[in-house]
């Protein structure tokens, strides 16, 4: 029960009057068992596979057969006039480039994708397809930040951050927001900054945390040599004292509890990351041998995590802004994340954990449909995503682009959207799911956002 005035109202009820959604997950940041009283959701966490960079549609989940026949052919200009573009300005002359790779239709539902994911049509018939999406922003830091943050105003807390406040955490050991970042092998790494993952206005408990397969989970986590446990828990006790004596001490308390998560990261941290006794069948599904900080290692982490309760994970790969020579780029991007992606699919249902972990692939914005040289220049107006598990269709797709892929024609999906639906998703209402800051009621999908029924199972 849940004490309201001098009244006691049952948690339930409590919830159904919209009076505790960010006041339940603030309190339970400290203490994870409270989260008993959470909204039910179809989904329990999530699992967010970021392509920074901007993956190319026309070369994964939108075939244009039109935009084939017309390659090399200058695109209509009734069809671009006024829009903007990122760089194609300097060309004099934009012509249409169809599709490199051949598209198949996957699963028994008939999901069409292209050649460059020969893992991820294995798992073809889980997913739910999205080729309406649209965002605000041309380029790669504003477009970041709305995908992350729901507004291109930097300094919002992120969707992560948003999540872990509505709901808490399943663990005490582990952050309930958590980072992986893999970086391909062969073209420049898309910038990103750990404001994608900051917890903005939100306490700072909600941050999300960047550990590592490769090396050390965490920096500076390992105990200095000649420090025993035993001190580290009184240096601790001592910083509690002090916070106890301070009347303003919500921030002393946010440090504290830090500290405390950091004297258990020392132990469990190491452990996450520690695939040894994985058995080889898990780890030939994901091609890796060890933690080695490759996506498909932190696919395997992603996993891990979500079996410890972590709320929200996030990974990004760095390696998708594809202006020249997107037939290789392309190859060997999807390349480094398909038999990861697939493989965390398949090893989640096999867990039983694939109907409330919700996965979304995809990245901040798409390419145009006219060719930069051999590659491809930003596009806001039409990109493709993909989800899995948590509530969604399965073995679905949605929206609809026109014959050249440049504009929606069906279902559009803004980002707020994407938000909306993943927090109903999980239970939360996106409108009442707000804090007060700067004079209004500030919430993760800004002033938009409407849930997508259409893709709900």
């Amino acid at each position: 029960m849940i004490a309201a005035a001098d009244n006691l109202i049952g948690r339930r009820a409590f919830l159904r009057r919209g009076m505790g959604l960010g006041i339940l997950g603030l309190a339970a940041l400290g203490n994870p068992s409270i989260l008993s009283a959470a909204p039910v959701g179809t989904a329990k966490r999530v699992i967010f596979l970021y392509m920074s960079g901007g993956p190319s549609q026309f070369e994964t989940f939108d075939p244009k057969p039109e935009l084939t026949k017309r390659s090399g052919q200058a695109i209509p200009a009734s069809l671009i006039k006024g829009t903007p573009v990122a760089q194609l300005q300097a060309f004099s002359q934009m012509n249409c480039l169809g599709p490199i790779f051949e598209f198949s239709k996957r699963g028994k539902s008939g999901i069409e994708m292209s050649s460059v994911f020969p893992h991820l049509a294995t798992v073809a018939d889980e997913l739910t397809g999205i080729r309406s999406m649209t965002t605000d922003a041309i380029n790669h830091d504003p477009a970041h930040t709305l995908m992350n943050t729901g507004a291109m105003t930097a300094g919002r807390p992120s969707m992560g951050s948003w999540v872990y406040y509505g709901l808490g955490a399943e663990t005490e050991n582990l952050p309930g927001f958590v980072v992986l970042v893999s970086t391909g092998k062969y073209f420049p790494a898309q910038p990103i900054s750990s404001r994608l993952w900051h917890s903005g206005f939100l306490p700072g408990t909600t941050q999300g945390v960047k550990l590592n397969t490769a090396g050390e989970a965490l920096p500076y986590l390992s105990r200095p040599r000649g420090n025993s446990e035993a001190q580290e828990r009184s240096l601790i006790n001592a910083v509690n004292e002090l916070a106890a004596l301070n009347p303003h001490g919500s921030d002393v308390a946010m440090r504290v509890n830090q500290y405390e998560m950091a004297f258990r990261l020392q132990k469990s941290a190491p452990e996450l990351m520690d695939f040894s006794k994985e058995p080889a069948s898990v780890l030939k599904r994901y091609g890796v041998e060890k933690a080695d900080g490759s996506f498909g290692a932190n696919c395997l982490a992603a996993r891990r995590m979500a079996e410890r309760g972590v709320r929200f994970i996030q990974l990004f790969h760095r390696e998708w802004d594809h202006h020249s020579a997107i037939e290789r780029g392309m190859q060997t991007t999807a390349a480094e994340v398909d038999q990861g992606c697939a493989a965390l699919i398949k090893d989640l249902k096999a867990r039983d954990m694939l109907k409330d972990t919700l996965v979304i692939w995809g990245g901040e914005f798409g390419r145009t449909p006219m060719a930069q040289a051999d590659g491809r220049d930003h596009h806001m107006k039409a990109f493709s995503i993909w989800m899995a598990g948590g509530g969604v269709k399965a073995g679905f797709t949605y929206g609809k682009t026109d014959e050249f892929g440049y504009n929606v024609v069906e279902n559009p999906v803004h980002v707020n959207d994407l938000h909306a639906t993943m927090l109903h998703l999980l239970g939360l209402d996106h409108q009442r799911l707000t804090v007060r800051t700067q004079g209004r009621d500030m919430r993760l999908t800004d002033v938009g956002g409407h849930i997508v029924k259409g893709i709900l199972a």
